[in-house]
């Protein structure tokens, strides 16, 4: 604020600015597009350890040991397991974190990382 300088005259009280010729409606709204959420998906692999699996998932999710053997088991019986849902961006880095882990340490059978994809759920 600057201090009004004795004799100066205020502006307050009077209108600069004309009224617009159009207004807005007042109930116009905008319709926000969501992203269709994203799957990450985790598929049996017969030469990749249970084990890894649970460890891979435990890094990269951060889920307690229980949650990860359920996903595994599911992906060993059903053929796939849903790990994770959500914004595209964040299913494709999951995704990408799960195979920069690499294949299983030590397993001769084994040379490819865990196969995952990411699809759209809708």
């Amino acid at each position: 604020w600057l201090p009004l300088v004795p004799g100066a005259r205020s502006n307050l009280g009077k209108k600069t600015m004309p009224e617009p010729a159009v207004l807005p409606r007042p109930n116009t709204r905008t319709k926000i597009r969501q992203q269709p959420p994203y799957a990450v998906i985790i598929h049996n692999d017969d030469d990749t350890s249970m084990q890894w699996v649970v460890t891979v998932l435990r890094k990269v999710f951060g889920y307690d040991e229980t949650k990860c053997v359920e996903h595994m088991m599911e992906a060993h019986e059903t053929g796939r397991s849903v790990v994770w849902v959500g914004a595209l961006e964040l299913a494709e880095l999951k995704a990408d974190q799960m195979v920069g882990c690499g294949a299983e340490p030590g397993n001769t059978k084994s040379k490819q990382p865990i196969r995952v994809t990411v699809e759209p759920t809708e």
